[in-house]
């Protein structure tokens, strides 16, 4: 009888390919005659181009092509798309001369080899004229607008009565919390190959959505979807950055028309700080109002944001307070300023990363306030339903995760006077906080094989960014069909396969897996007769496949979007130790304890490891990470990963993690809800509660950085 590969700690299937350097990533392919393209950035922030020479860029060695606002072809503009990708924002590249943000494309170069283009770009001549620019959310903006909705989420909400909820509270925190922009910068840059033929143009494109970027790419040509494929077997990392579709993709396409042969376009360090996504910053500004018991009487959480000057897309960091906890008047609002630079974008756990950091800290503070200790706050403001939409959680496990954290962790051994425990010339503080996510579920379809060789395929065009989606499908596979996981492989990545929606949101195992193992129960149905796959094999003579079935597969039925009853969400608890130099106030994470309530694990190998990045992203947050504009020129004058500081292995300690584990039926039948986005929700904030804890002294300002410790 077959070992059930479901919940097992099964290495990753695409690991050696990776680690051998043998996983073909987007610029390692390499289509016949091949040619090479660069792009050229504005360098100013804000204005148009007045004056725009190629002739000399044309006449260099190797040159074959330049293609500017001048000669690009018409595309079909944004407005006129119908649902299925995203462009990230309301204007093309190289359509005009207007300039909106430092760094946005103006030229694409083309040339036999990418030292002949990297040439022939710095032989363009190209005049601005300059206009004025606002790159900072405070400082004067040329608009701020107030969405009423983001995601299909309503996002000013106002339940109950908060000014009569904050007059009768006995303890009131109003504070500012605020975070800097962030960059997302995945180990492998964005690029793109484009090969335009007679026949159509194929794209290899590391992308978190392979349906969505044919479908923008096939409306802006004004091409058959089925004339566009869409390439990405494996991703790089991509952290929502590589969720939307980005202008270098459309350009590389204009370039291998224009050139008339396959185009690589790959993205520098530099160009990945301006023009494929970032984490805006934000001003949260946070009320909370509670009896002297610890009850919450009211709550506000209003956040002011950035986006770019052409597009709407911001950071939901006030959508988590209205559900995480049981208060009957809350008040969130989000205003977002129009800037001169790069449009914002998802980045992992969007809105609730930034959100939870404000509202768990502020929940500290009152905790410090009432004296209480944190873990009993929450505890007693603990939400049985979903108090904005008033329906009941599918699965909600939140207080073993307290539980469970704090036995782990040690958490009786805390102090809760700061500043009262010293070792060694450092100060130890402890701190803990909530974390939430949505739980996410889009369309998905997959297709599954069995061959005489008892092979079995997996196919679906959903993607692994490094998530173990490779692996985690084929245990599925190989559960529901009762064969070994070795004996299933999986393609991935190509929009020739069955649909699937984006890989962002967490929403990829919860959407495909399920579909994965209905097809696996329909091959299996078709055995009919046979006891078992091995009489099957024995006795049949061709592939267990009906020839009418779609590509010779039995294919699942795309799933429908779950209703909204009941509540879908993630739960967890992390906690945090600190060790903060006496002398020198630098702060070092000495350990971490993770507890995640997400449903049913499917592989606790890479579930485990999905939340350990997680908690790596939020030290980074907490610590170290941010981009600086210069305000007086309109550009990121932090833009390479030497002077963007991220965490490497000797600022992590060992992360504990672990999983309640109970099933989520409600929500798919596998009872299974994504990991790749709530270990970085509610880390950051404790973090921060922890300095707190050690030194006595309260950071709301990201980063918890050594200057603001030497008071």
């Amino acid at each position: 009888m077959t070992t059930p590969a479901l919940g097992q700690g099964i290495v990753r299937k695409d690991g050696v390919k990776k680690v051998t350097g043998t996983a073909t990533y987007t610029a390692d392919f390499r289509p016949a005659n091949l040619a090479y393209a660069v792009l050229i950035p504005s360098t100013v922030p804000s204005g148009r181009i007045i004056s725009l020479d190629v002739n000399a860029a044309l006449r260099s060695p190797g040159a074959l092509a330049v293609v500017t606002h001048l000669n690009a072809p018409r595309l079909k503009p944004p407005g006129s798309m119908a649902t299925g990708g995203e462009f990230a924002e309301n204007f093309f590249p190289l359509q005009e001369p207007d300039i909106h943000f430092w760094g946005q494309y103006v030229a694409v170069v083309v040339a036999h080899t990418l030292e002949c283009a990297e040439e022939a770009a710095t032989r363009l001549r190209i005049e601005f004229a300059p206009a004025p620019f606002e790159v900072d959310m405070e400082g004067h903006p040329q608009e701020i607008f107030e969405p009423s909705q983001a995601m299909g989420k309503n996002v000013q909400i106002e339940r109950g009565k908060t000014a009569e909820g904050l007059g009768k509270a006995d303890v009131l925190i109003a504070e500012t919390y605020r975070t800097p922009v962030y960059h997302h910068n995945p180990m492998e840059p964005h690029a793109t190959i484009a090969d335009w033929t007679d026949d159509g143009l194929t794209i290899y494109e590391p992308t978190q959505w392979v349906m969505g970027l044919r479908s923008v790419v096939s409306k802006s040509f004004d091409l058959k979807e089925e004339r566009v494929r869409i390439i990405s077997p494996f991703v790089g990392g991509g952290f929502g950055s590589k969720g939307f579709s980005w202008p270098h993709t459309l350009a590389a396409a204009m370039a291998s028309r224009e050139a008339r042969r396959p185009v690589k376009l790959v993205l520098t360090r530099a160009q990945m700080f301006t023009s494929v996504g970032h984490r805006a910053a934000t001003r949260q500004d946070v009320q909370l109002g509670a009896t002297r018991d610890g009850r919450l009487t009211a709550m506000t959480h209003a956040t002011l944001t950035g986006s770019s000057i052409r597009s709407d897309y911001f950071e939901t960091c006030g959508l988590a307070t209205s559900m995480l906890y049981a208060c009957p008047n809350v008040s969130i609002s989000h205003r977002v300023a129009r800037l001169n630079t790069g449009t914002p974008c998802p980045t992992r756990a969007p809105g609730e990363a930034p959100g939870t950091f404000a509202l768990e800290c502020a929940m500290d503070e009152l905790a410090q306030k009432l004296g209480m200790d944190p873990i009993e706050l929450r505890i007693r403001n603990h939400a049985d339903v979903d108090p904005q939409e008033e329906k009941p959680f599918s699965s909600k496990n939140l207080l073993e995760c307290y539980r469970r954290g704090a036995e782990r962790f040690g958490w009786d051994r805390r102090i809760a006077k700061p500043g009262a425990r010293q070792e060694k010339g450092e100060w130890v503080g402890m701190g803990m906080a909530t974390a939430t996510y949505p739980a996410n579920k889009r369309d998905g379809s997959a297709a599954v094989r069995i061959y005489r060789d008892r092979r079995v395929v997996v196919r679906s065009a959903t993607h692994d960014l490094g998530t173990g989606t490779y692996t985690t499908l084929a245990q599925v596979a190989a559960d529901a069909l009762g064969v070994p996981v070795g004996s299933v492989t999986c393609e991935l990545g190509d929009s020739l396969l069955p649909k699937a929606g984006v890989s962002g949101g967490s929403s990829t195992s919860a959407s495909v897996a399920p579909m994965v193992r209905e097809a696996a129960e329909k091959l299996k149905a078709k055995l009919g007769k046979f006891t078992s796959i091995d009489e099957a094999v024995a006795k049949s003579g061709g592939d267990f496949v009906e020839a009418e079935a779609e590509h010779n597969a039995i294919v699942a039925a795309a799933s429908k979007l779950v209703s909204k009853s009941p509540s879908f969400h993630s739960f967890g608890a992390q906690f945090v130790e600190v060790r903060v130099n006496v002398d020198t106030r630098q702060v070092k994470v000495s350990r971490v304890v993770s507890v995640i309530d997400a449903g049913s694990i499917m592989n606790p190998l890479t579930a485990r490891s999905q939340i350990q990045g997680g908690v790596v992203w939020a030290i980074g947050m907490a610590l170290l990470e941010r981009t600086d504009w210069d305000a007086t020129r309109g550009y990121p004058a932090t833009r390479n990963l030497a002077d963007y500081l991220v965490p490497v292995n000797a600022d992590i300690p060992d992360i504990i993690v672990e999983f309640t584990d109970h099933p989520d039926l409600e929500f798919n039948s596998l009872g299974v809800r994504g990991i790749g986005e709530i270990g970085i929700t509610g880390t950051v904030a404790a973090v921060a509660n922890a300095v707190y804890n050690a030194t006595g002294i309260r950071v709301r300002d990201l980063p918890v950085s050594i200057d603001k410790l030497l008071t």
